[in-house]
């Protein structure tokens, strides 16, 4: 696995994930516009660490629990 530096995150534009609801349950958050990483947070904790993915991982992930590979 490769480091690479941090995303500055500052003026961020945070979007909610589509699973998200409206009664506050476990929801995460994640940033467009980053080449190669998806900065993602708690939502519930705005200003809280954030966690950055590579890209790939992030999409194979995502594709994983669209195919119901994982409970959520």
């Amino acid at each position: 696995m490769e480091r690479t530096s941090r995303p500055d995150l500052n003026g961020a534009a945070w979007r909610k994930s589509s699973y998200s609801n409206q009664e506050g349950g476990n929801c995460v958050e994640v940033a467009d516009g980053f080449p190669g990483v998806v900065p993602v947070r708690d939502s519930k904790v705005p200003h809280g660490p954030a966690l950055s993915f590579e890209a790939r991982s992030w999409a194979a992930f995502i594709g994983e629990l669209k195919a119901g590979q994982h409970r959520v």
